[in-house]
């Protein structure tokens, strides 16, 4: 693995790109999971009763935030990244300087992961305004780790994806087979303890839901029991899934 500090130029460079695009992009990022926030949150909520506790307004912010972060961070790594390897040739440029094809993917998925906790900052703001936020500072902090490992795991699993794209259309099976299902039976916006055993084994495996679970105590009355089997069952992919994007990349940009 020949990762080096140069990686921060290729994250650099993208930001610098960003910054002429930024105020449609982060609009952009505002739209689908703002609605959702909006709409049901405060429009469906206001005809639901508790959820443990909670309004349903503060019950689904907690999963709209870590979802905004799920679904930004891997449109990056998907659209994005395969214009700058295809389109724009940027790999290509980038691997004959100093800069190694490990550094140009590791600072695609840094970027990508930026472009996530962007994001879920924008969706934490929304819940402020709509008075939901964490319960203390230090769980704040948490949050911001949390969507960290959340942009991460979900940057890299979607560059692999990318590594084996032929086209734009190739993203569809991805997104409409991996991260839809994950955004409606992970927990965000119903309580998955009524759902079939079935259901409820198969979220387990979901890594939203752990970072749901995770969110919910940083909203709520505090981070559960099992919060470092959470939290693990987030890093442990994660560490995998950058591991194996270095090598599917690599291999697709030398040829």
């Amino acid at each position: 693995m020949n990762l080096s500090y140069r990686l921060f130029y290729v994250w650099k460079r993208n930001l610098i790109s960003y910054k002429r695009f930024i105020i449609p992009t982060l609009l952009v990022s505002l739209g689908e999971p703002g609605f959702y926030l909006v709409a049901l949150g405060l429009g469906l909520g206001s005809y639901m009763g508790l959820f443990g506790g909670v309004s349903y307004l503060h019950f689904l912010s907690a999963g709209i935030v870590i979802t905004a972060v799920m679904i930004a961070s891997t449109f990056e790594a998907l659209y994005g990244s395969f214009v700058r390897m295809i389109h724009e040739k940027l790999y290509d440029a980038l691997i004959v300087t100093p800069i190694s094809a490990e550094d140009a993917v590791a600072g695609d998925v840094l970027w990508a992961t930026t472009r996530g906790l962007l994001s879920g900052f924008l969706m934490l703001i929304v819940a402020v305004l709509l008075g939901v936020a964490p319960s203390s500072f230090a769980m704040l902090l948490t949050l911001i780790l949390l969507m960290m490992v959340v942009g991460f795991l979900f940057s890299s699993l979607a560059m692999i994806v990318t590594a084996f794209a032929p086209n734009f259309d190739f993203f569809s099976y991805y997104s409409e087979l991996v991260i839809t299902p994950l955004f409606f039976f992970s927990g965000v916006f119903f309580p998955l303890d009524k759902m079939p055993e079935i259901v409820k084994i198969i979220a387990l495996f979901s890594p939203l839901t752990h970072a749901v679970i995770l969110s919910r105590g940083i909203f709520g009355a505090g981070l559960p029991s099992t919060a470092y089997l959470n939290f693990l069952a987030l890093i442990i992919p994660a560490i995998i899934a950058f591991y194996f994007v270095l090598y599917f990349m690599k291999r697709r940009i030398i040829k």
